[in-house]
Order: C-alpha cells, then structure tokens, then sequence
C-alpha cells in the first residue's frame, strides 16, 4: 500500500527544495540541456548494448531472443533519434523561411 510519504516523494519535482522557500529553482535551459544529455547517453548506451549482444549472439554466448530484444532496443532508440533530429531540422528551417 502505498502512503502518502512516499507519494509526496514521488511526485516531485527533481531539483526543486519545497522546504526551503529561498531556495533557487532551476533555470529551465539547465533542466532541458540535462533532458537532452540524459536521451543521448541512454540512446548510445542502448546501441552499444545491442551491438554487443549482436557479437556475443554469433559467438553463441547469448540466446537468440535476447540478442533479438537487445538489437530492437537499439533500433527503436535509432529511430527515436532519427525522428528527433528530422523535427530539429523541420523546425529550423521553418524558422529560416520567416521574414524579419
């Protein structure tokens, strides 16, 4: 059962001090930038772990259906990147065609 301690823990907001009224929030620039950083570093975590189950599945020390679900991992977490970085694009050149 959960109570509401642990509720209230988890509901919120990493960084932020409710105790503390003084405390400074962070900017949001900062909490974006480390959004980002954290997708990118799991993307090529998950890429690397999928290469690594492609080679240990053709050396045999890996069963067949975990190098499947390693090297799905790793290609949905490609195609998340692609896909962002197609709507990055998108957007800048959107923003390119404005008149000023």
């Amino acid at each position: 059962m959960i109570d509401s301690v642990s509720l209230s823990r988890s509901l919120r907001t990493p960084g932020l001090d409710f105790s503390n009224p003084n405390a400074a929030a962070p900017t949001p620039a900062a909490d974006f930038t480390k959004v980002l950083e954290n997708l990118v570093s799991g993307g090529i975590e998950t890429l690397r772990a999928g290469e690594t189950a492609a080679i240990s599945g053709l050396r045999g020390a890996l069963p067949l259906q975990d190098v499947v679900d390693a090297v799905m991992s790793a290609e949905r977490s490609l195609q998340t990147a692609l896909a962002l970085r197609d709507k990055v694009v998108g957007a800048y050149q959107e923003i390119s065609r404005m008149s000023i």
